[in-house]
């Protein structure tokens, strides 16, 4: 074999696709299953998206959120590691604990400690209803750090009795806050969402605010467009 003959692997960066999951009581039922699912069947496309991508690595860490936290994945896992168990509901719902937790994690230190280096993050956020402890002392804390400052950020809006202002100012966007009255659509969303985000997030980009400003514009340009594709009718559940 010669010299050209030779493959040799380039070091990727790695782009952590992270998800915020409300495991309170009233997710229950439907909300909690159809989550579930929705993550689970998006896994494989997430992956091919990082087989495919010779700059970025995607990675994926779950935090669960109820009585307290819970990292799903001790730490961001390859696709090709994750083996997802399902999210139980119960308890109440302690977002600004989820808040500050996830801030302790965002630093070079602990979950983006990769040697090749990282792109900024992506965070999509579900929940159902109204926080149960300080989530707005988390969340001032969590906008000081750099990398939640740099990410792409998108909620969930799960049902009639989710807080939109909350989650508005989660996101830094109402655009990009997106809300959910259907299993099925939750799952449609779900897939959809993470794919798009991940295309977005993990594109090569320099890392300036104006960089981060544009890929969280074309994320909340994606969204709109296939929220106006939906029948209102179709996103609606009397139950939820």
């Amino acid at each position: 074999m010669g010299v050209l003959d030779e493959t040799i692997e380039v070091p990727r960066k790695t782009m952590c696709l992270f998800f915020l999951v409300d495991g309170s009581g009233s997710m229950s039922g439907d909300k909690i299953g159809s989550l579930n699912q929705g993550i689970r069947e998006v896994l494989p496309d997430l992956r091919d998206i990082s087989d495919s991508n010779a700059d970025a690595l995607i990675k994926v860490a779950v935090l669960q959120f109820s009585s307290g936290t819970q990292w799903i994945t001790p730490t961001p896992q390859e696709l090709d590691n994750i083996m997802w168990t399902d999210i139980e509901a119960g308890g109440v719902t302690d977002m600004g604990e989820a808040f500050t937790e996830l801030d302790s994690k965002l630093n070079r230190n602990a979950f983006l400690a990769d040697a090749v280096g990282n792109y900024a993050p992506v965070i999509i956020l579900m929940s159902d209803g109204e926080p149960t402890d300080d989530w707005d002392s988390g969340l001032k804390k969590l906008k000081a750090n750099k990398w939640f400052n740099a990410a792409i950020k998108i909620a969930f809006s799960i049902g009639s009795d989710a807080n939109d202002d909350i989650l508005t100012a989660f996101t830094g966007n109402k655009e990009t806050v997106i809300p959910i009255n259907n299993k099925d659509i939750m799952k449609k969303m779900i897939r959809f969402v993470s794919v798009t985000s991940s295309r977005i997030g993990s594109k090569k980009a320099g890392s300036s605010e104006d960089d981060a400003a544009a890929k969280q514009a074309e994320v909340a340009e994606a969204i709109q467009s296939e929220m106006e594709e939906l029948d209102p009718e179709e996103n609606y559940n009397e139950g939820w």
